[in-house]
């Protein structure tokens, strides 16, 4: 980002200018940072350790043209919803590089991903695998899959972001009865090519430790199964969840702070047992797409509690960023028409919807604000467009990639007319 006249620029594009073009709410998302976080994950991973792969979580943000950048740069993509496939299998990602996570998937869409071949099912409950078996069975194919377990681990985040905890939906809990069995028939069986296990702990976690635990945890099961079966995994992928700096007030960790002493201690684990090492996979989401994404609203009516709070009402909210309602999530942002002027006076942003909790931004420090003027709200590149709804019959926006000063239409805004488009006027005989 800078300014250029007084007007902020992303990725060497005006966003007045952009705003003025293709209307507001819009989310734009910078190629640039995408690819520049990309040679970052390459530089400090991919790189840096032989056996390692990076399978980007499209549930943060996934568009067609972002299969075709992550396509591009190399990496794989995991996804959890026939949604999310469908969309990998329209923009033609390599159906290898596919990897398929979830904690119910559904009959049709394991029949989805086994036809369209993709390189690995993750099995995140005991009932997921006599399904995929009966399926391949049918289709008289083969897949690879890992075993999403649940470590047990608590992670310093919001509750509805963790994930590894022992109270979760997610993963195969770690009990005898329970996961020695999944695994026993998952060697056994002629349809499953039984790879290794997966963990996820959560999102948005800024401590190391938890990490750590959840990594012991993998590796002993490792050598347990080894004893039991004198079976050696191949795959170990240890999920994502790696912090954003959102705010001055969060602290700004890099992949290294992660991946350095999680490979170290999974390393020295192989080379003291003895064991062969195997492929380490990772699921960046978050991390790899938050920065570059920023969001331009249009301010509406400006509204001054005295005494209290001065609320600057914006064409958007909780249908295009719900993150701040769901569980408080906090934001940046400028009015980028002004982005050179002082920032004389505390605001908070909020959107139009009908609910007291469409807050974008409480208590922003910004320059004063005006019916009309352009606010660009900073790293809306994650969960935001992907958990995009229709709350109040709101429109979804469009979005822009930018590249270089260059600005191309990836997702037109939604009309009115398909917000009704699958619904049926009931018909009543005699009426």
């Amino acid at each position: 980002m800078e300014t250029r006249n007084g007007v902020l620029y992303f990725d060497g594009c005006d966003t007045v200018e952009l705003a003025e073009k293709y209307g507001t709410p819009l989310y734009l998302v910078s190629e640039s940072m995408i690819i520049r976080k990309c040679n970052e994950l390459k530089e400090c991973f991919l790189n840096r350790y032989s056996g390692t792969r990076a399978a980007y979580a499209g549930k943060a943000y996934l568009t067609m043209s972002m299969c075709k950048i992550l396509e591009r740069e190399g990496l794989c993509l995991d996804v959890v919803s026939g949604g999310e496939l469908y969309t990998a299998i329209q923009a033609g990602f390599p159906a290898e590089r596919i990897e398929f996570n979830g904690n119910n998937k559904l009959f049709e869409e394991i029949e989805m991903a086994v036809d369209y071949g993709v390189g690995r099912i993750i099995i995140d409950g005991t009932q997921e695998l006599p399904m995929i078996e009966s399926i391949c069975e049918k289709k008289k194919k083969k897949i690879s899959i890992l075993i999403r377990i649940n470590p047990g681990v608590e992670s310093l985040t919001h509750a509805h972001m963790v994930t590894g905890n022992t109270d979760s939906k997610f993963g195969i809990p770690l009990e005898e009865d329970v996961i020695f069995p999944v695994i026993k028939a998952a060697i056994g069986s002629n349809y499953l090519n039984f790879m290794g296990f997966h963990f996820h702990i959560g999102s948005q976690i800024f401590d190391l430790e938890p990490y750590l635990l959840a990594v012991d945890a993998v590796l002993n099961l490792s050598k347990e199964v080894r004893e039991r079966y004198g079976y050696s995994i191949e795959e170990i992928n240890i999920g994502g969840g790696y912090a954003v700096q959102y705010v001055k007030e969060e602290e700004n960790k890099t992949w290294d702070y992660y991946l350095e002493p999680v490979m170290k201690k999974i390393d020295t684990f192989f080379k003291q047992e003895g064991m062969n090492h195997p492929a380490v996979v990772i699921e960046p989401g978050r991390s790899l797409v938050a920065d570059a994404g920023m969001t331009l609203y249009t301010v509406g009516s400006v509204k001054e509690i005295r005494n209290i709070r001065k609320y600057i009402s914006v064409d958007g909210g909780m249908a295009d960023n719900i993150r701040p309602a769901l569980y408080g999530a906090k934001y940046d942002g400028v009015i980028a028409n002004k982005a050179d002027q002082p920032r004389v006076e505390k605001v908070s942003i909020c959107g139009k919807c009908c609910e007291s909790g469409d807050v974008l931004i409480r208590d922003l420090q910004t320059a004063e604000a005006e019916a009309g003027d352009i606010l660009a709200v900073f790293k809306t590149g994650a969960y935001c467009y992907a958990m995009a709804n229709n709350y109040n019959k709101s429109r979804t926006p469009a979005m822009v990639l930018l590249k270089d000063g260059s600005a191309q239409l990836i997702v037109k805004r939604q009309s009115y007319e398909s917000l009704t488009c699958n619904e049926v006027i009931p018909f009543y005989p005699g009426k």
